[in-house]
C-alpha cells in the first residue's frame, strides 16, 4: 500500500458530488493499493484519471465519478487531486491541463522540501 494524501480540492469536489465517506475510503484504498491505476491525462505532466462507479447512484463506471491523481515517484504519495461527478461533467478542458502541468510540478517540490526540511529539523538542524 502506498500513501496517500487527499487535497482539499479533492475533498470539496466530493463533498459537492455527495459522495459518502465510505465510498471516499474506498476509492482511496483502491489508489493505496495501484497508485499506477488510471489513464494517462495527456499534456498535464503525469495526472491520471480513474473511473470509479457510484454505488449509492446505482451507476456503473460510466456514470459514476472520475477521480485525478498524482503519482510521482515511490518516495511521494499519491495525491488525490479533483473528483468529477460524471453526471455533471464529462471531462477537464485544456486550460485546466495547463494549469494542473504547473500545479503538479509546485506539489512534488513542495513535499520534498517538507520532507527535507523535517528530516533536518529531527537530526537537530543539522544537514548530514
Amino acid at each position: 500500500m502506498h500513501a496517500v494524501i487527499e487535497t482539499e480540492g479533492y475533498l470539496s469536489d466530493a463533498k459537492k458530488a455527495g459522495v459518502a465517506e465510505d465510498e471516499l475510503t474506498h476509492i482511496a484504498s483502491k489508489i493505496a493499493q495501484a497508485p499506477l491505476t488510471g489513464d494517462i491525462i495527456p499534456g498535464t505532466g503525469g495526472a491520471r484519471k480513474l473511473r470509479f462507479a457510484s454505488p449509492r447512484k446505482g451507476k456503473g463506471k460510466r456514470g459514476g465519478y472520475r477521480v485525478i491523481t498524482y503519482y510521482a515517484a515511490s518516495d511521494v504519495p499519491v495525491f488525490m487531486l479533483a473528483l468529477i461527478n460524471k453526471g455533471q461533467r464529462a471531462d477537464i478542458s485544456q486550460a485546466e491541463r495547463n494549469a494542473l502541468r504547473d500545479e503538479l510540478a509546485e506539489i512534488e517540490a513542495d513535499y520534498r522540501l517538507g520532507v527535507r526540511l523535517k528530516v533536518k529539523h529531527l537530526r537537530g538542524g543539522r544537514n548530514d
